[in-house]
């Protein structure tokens, strides 16, 4: 049986509120105290630092977090609740620690090589969608602009008939590495060369079209699907629609974040919807059918008689999907306004007055006790 994961803010020992500079410094401090360089041989810190990393992996990131607080562990395996999913099993959580390492020891990645394959960098977007949309999914277009090879080039970002030369400030290693004394230690930084940014080659002649880079911008409209049950402020990922990578690497993902516009019937809580709807005074008292508004269209509910004002009445699986499965829906909860009449006729007045007489007089002053009228100061 596998073992149990722990919060991720109890393994930092943060607040469920802490900001990102919280987080930050809650890890630093692990990250100390744990890494395997200043432990060496020791499993158990090991162990802690890749936990520490994990957990930080998560909540420094705003689209992970805003999942692992909706659906805990389960929104990162795989089957469970969040959308699309991220698996810890094969990360490299020394990567993790290297983009965060010279925060820490005041250098750049250690044993790292920069000029391998890179993944690209994520791009940015987001959608707008209509309340209903949000409830039962949608498609959308977006129009953004991705970064495709030179055609010219086909990618070296060399002028045609020539090609990239190697280094000389790092010998093609891409990184320059520089060894220093510290508390822990002998510590090796690691940092990018700055003659070639990390690619180990020079380009003397650079490609007209795409200026030495290898690729051109086009603009390209990019199909999103939205699943259903999708909240105000969450993201979809679209895999390999970001940035190129480098060196051979894959490209970077897209995250679009959606923007769910408010409804002039239905407010959601999670997955389930709350609305209003009016009933008349007649319907409340003796009761009757009345037509109630739900996203899956109108449905006559049977009013009990003697509903009194602002009673709430559940519709079950009437609300918004779930993420983990379209088939398991919230509720709407519906409140029934009664309505006053602001102007009647006669005969309606007669009619009210009837009623009002056979309930008790609620109209007179002395509500049918008697037909003498008193003071307001009147003592028996």
């Amino acid at each position: 049986m596998a073992e149990e994961k722990r919060d991720y803010y109890e393994v930092l020992g943060v607040d469920k509120n802490a900001d990102d500079g919280a987080i930050k410094r809650a890890y630093r401090k692990l990250a100390k105290k744990y890494h395997p360089d200043s432990n060496p041989g020791d499993k158990e810190a090991e162990a802690k630092f890749k936990e520490a990393s994990e957990a930080y992996a998560v909540l420094s990131d705003a689209d992970k977090r805003r999942q692992y607080d909706q659906f805990g562990h389960s929104a990162f395996s795989g089957g469970g609740g969040g959308a699309g999913g991220f698996d810890f099993s094969g990360m490299d959580f020394g990567d993790i620690f290297g983009d965060f390492f010279g925060d820490i020891f005041g250098g750049g990645r250690r044993g790292a090589s920069n000029n391998g394959p890179q993944k690209g960098a994520n791009l940015r977007a987001q959608v707008r969608i209509k309340f209903e949309e949000a409830a039962f999914g949608c498609e959308k277009e977006l129009e953004i602009v991705l970064k495709d090879e030179c055609q010219t080039c086909h990618g070296t970002g060399a002028k045609p008939g020539t090609s990239k030369t190697t280094c000389t400030r790092c010998n093609g290693q891409g990184r320059i590495v520089t060894t220093q004394q510290s508390l822990f230690g002998t510590v090796q930084n690691v940092t990018t060369c700055p003659e070639c940014n990390g690619s180990g080659q020079i380009i003397k002649e650079k490609c007209v079209d795409c200026h030495g880079t290898g690729y051109v911008a086009k603009k390209k409209r990019i199909s999103v699907s939205i699943p259903a049950g999708i909240d105000n402020g969450q993201s979809v990922r679209i895999r390999e629609k970001g940035e190129p990578g480098l060196n051979g690497g894959p490209r970077g993902d897209l995250l679009v974040e959606v923007i769910v516009a408010g409804s002039d019937k239905f407010q959601r809580s999670g997955y389930d919807v709350y609305s209003e709807t009016e009933i008349s005074f007649a319907q409340a008292a003796l009761g009757g059918e009345a037509v109630i508004d739900t996203l899956d269209g109108k449905v006559v509910y049977e009013v009990k008689a003697g509903t009194q004002p602002n009673t709430r009445i559940r519709l079950k699986g009437k609300g918004i999907p779930s993420l983990r499965s379209s088939s398991i829906r919230g509720d709407q909860y519906v409140t029934l306004k009664v309505v006053v009449p602001k102007s009647m006729n006669s005969e309606a007045k007669e009619a009210l007055r009837a009623f009002d007489a056979a309930c008790g007089q609620t109209l007179s002053k002395d509500g049918g006790k008697g037909s003498k009228r008193r003071g307001p100061f009147h003592r028996s």
